[in-house]
């Protein structure tokens, strides 16, 4: 169930993301949505909860840093993308 609960909140940063960058002029697939959010989460989510004093307890401070990190992440996913294809 853990695992479960890990990927719906690594989908639904990814797509908070994904909406806080204008994800309707460029839409992500769900399969990067999901890499970044995961990636956002562990980074993110982290941070935010030790920095606030939380430890590993799911709180906001966790979903915030979460969609935080999942941003960052995307950022710099469509920057390398981004390059890539210009070269």
């Amino acid at each position: 169930m853990l695992i479960l609960y890990i990927v719906v909140l690594g989908l639904a940063a990814g797509w908070l993301a994904n909406l806080i960058l204008g994800g309707g002029s460029r839409p992500s697939s769900w399969g990067e949505l999901l890499a970044a959010g995961l990636i956002g989460s562990f980074v993110g989510g982290l941070l935010a909860s030790l920095i606030a004093g939380d430890g590993l307890e799911v709180r906001a401070t966790g979903l915030i840093g979460s969609v935080v990190g999942a941003v960052i992440v995307l950022v710099i996913w469509r920057g390398v993308r981004s390059g890539r294809s210009a070269s």
